[in-house]
């Protein structure tokens, strides 16, 4: 069981930053893939980007690339998200999600909003 406790949420403006902090209870942190989704109410979760357990490999939606930077240390079990040039699209409930063998492990989400 991995417990997942993110952080680093906040209401910021249009085209600002913000970063956004999740930190595993595991031992095995390093053998998970890593990911970030967000939720609106009445929508689906949706992948926002996801990184693999070296670090070697990411992927972003297509609406992030660029933006944001999914990154991680596996000697602090922490994975962050590194948001700029925010938008007011981008305010959602960002949850931290650990990967393994099809295995999913969530979060409880940090708000993020944005201000046009």
């Amino acid at each position: 069981q991995v417990q997942l406790v993110e952080s680093g949420g906040g209401l910021v403006q249009a085209g600002g930053s913000l970063r956004l902090s999740c930190a595993a209870s595991v031992r095995t942190f390093g053998m998970y893939t890593m990911g970030w989704f967000r939720q609106v109410p009445g929508k689906e979760r949706e992948c926002v980007a996801t990184i693999s357990w070296s670090g070697g490999s990411t992927y972003y939606a297509d609406s992030v690339k660029g933006r944001f930077t999914i990154s991680r240390d596996n000697a602090q079990n922490t994975v962050y998200l590194e948001m700029n040039n925010l938008k007011p699209e981008d305010t959602a409930v960002y949850y931290c999600n650990a990967n393994i063998k099809g295995m999913n492990q969530w979060g409880r989400g940090t708000l993020v909003t944005v201000s046009s």
